[in-house]
């Protein structure tokens, strides 16, 4: 009995040796053909931001949001004083109507009122004219009898020829009224018009950017300014962290760069909710290669180069945060997008993100 018992016994630890065996080979092989299936990266997420700012300089007058508040495109953020501003547009506004009236008048030319003075004038020149012409044959006739002296005579020519060249002035003049203004002063009076409207443009586009609106949806980030500062051009007031794009930036060795094409599915882990994967995709891989970056790898590997990904994220709750660590899982056999949309990824003509 005790060798029939021995017996049994070796055999049981036999097969108990044997169904060990095969299972740990068969998990070896498991875990190996599911690391050839599958990649797994470190990265951080990657969310722009935007300096806001006004295109002109003025005292700052409202800030309407703080610190962490939600926002909307196109939605009022701030506003600048815009009494200075409303006043450069109604000086321009009267100055186009002075040369508006100015240009109609160029076009209609003169009146009937001064036409029919400066006939007027040319008649009375006409009448001195011909009296001085008398008084002139007068004298000469006197002078020739001896009854006038030569400087009377002199005097008579002289007061002839000069009543003659005032005739001829108004006459020329009454010529200039009748044909009206010249088409260079109409042209110069259009382009003045024209340059004034210019101007008047300028302002109103100035007027309109004393009112700062959100380019995008977002979340503020930093207050910068309170109202009442004086803030020269491009001074920024607000730092909006925008919602969408959000992007994971991570890094590939060389050795698995060939495993990668931009397309490429991906599930995005957070150390906060690690049963909670966020899907990505593969939208750019950078043609150049880079030492490893200092923050994310230890002190051996920064010597080792790498090439960097972007992957965009699908964060329509809005959780992930800038800088955040994240875990990349990158199921190899699946297959890249061919034809990506807006709404999924930025390939081959994205430009690399800076560090």
């Amino acid at each position: 009995m005790d060798a029939m018992a021995e017996k049994k016994w070796s055999f049981l630890v036999f097969t108990t040796a044997l169904i060990g065996a095969v299972i740990f080979i068969g998990y070896y092989f498991y875990e190996k053909n599911k690391n050839n299936q599958e990649l797994t990266l470190h990265g951080n997420v990657d969310i722009r931001q935007v300096d806001l700012g006004f295109r002109v300089s003025g005292r700052l007058e409202t800030m309407l949001f703080e610190e962490g508040d939600s926002i909307k495109k196109g939605e009022l953020l701030a506003t600048l004083d815009k009494i200075p501003f409303e006043h450069d547009v109604a000086n321009l506004r009267a100055q186009v109507d002075a040369a508006l009236a100015n240009l109609k008048k160029l076009n209609t030319g003169n009146r009937p009122q001064e036409i029919q003075e400066a006939l007027a004038k040319v008649n009375e020149k006409q009448v001195t004219y011909e009296n001085a012409k008398k008084s002139l044959n007068r004298k000469q006739d006197l002078l020739t009898q001896r009854y006038a002296s030569k400087q009377e005579y002199d005097d008579a020519y002289a007061a002839a020829n000069e009543a003659q060249a005032q005739l001829k002035s108004a006459q020329e003049a009454l010529k200039l009224i009748k044909e009206g203004y010249r088409a260079e002063d109409i042209a110069a009076g259009g382009a003045q018009l024209e340059a004034i409207n210019a101007q008047l443009a300028t302002a109103l586009s100035h007027l309109q950017d004393t009112d700062l609106r959100a380019p995008n949806d977002g979340v503020i980030l930093t207050r910068i300014k309170e109202p009442g500062a004086i803030l020269p051009i491009g001074t920024s007031v607000y730092t909006l962290s925008l919602v969408n794009p959000v992007w994971v930036r991570a890094y590939v060795s060389e050795q698995n760069l060939g495993l990668l094409k931009p397309g490429m599915n991906t599930l995005i882990y957070t150390d906060s909710a690690p049963n909670k994967p966020y899907h990505g995709q593969i939208g750019f891989i950078s043609p150049q290669a880079e030492f490893t970056p200092k923050n994310i790898e230890t002190k051996e590997l920064r010597t080792d180069l790498v090439y960097r990904l972007r992957i965009t994220v699908q964060d329509e709750e809005g959780y992930l945060r800038q800088g955040m660590p994240v875990t990349v899982v990158i199921p190899l056999s699946s297959k890249p997008i061919q034809n990506p949309t807006k709404q999924q990824l930025k390939i081959h003509n994205e430009q690399p993100l800076r560090h």
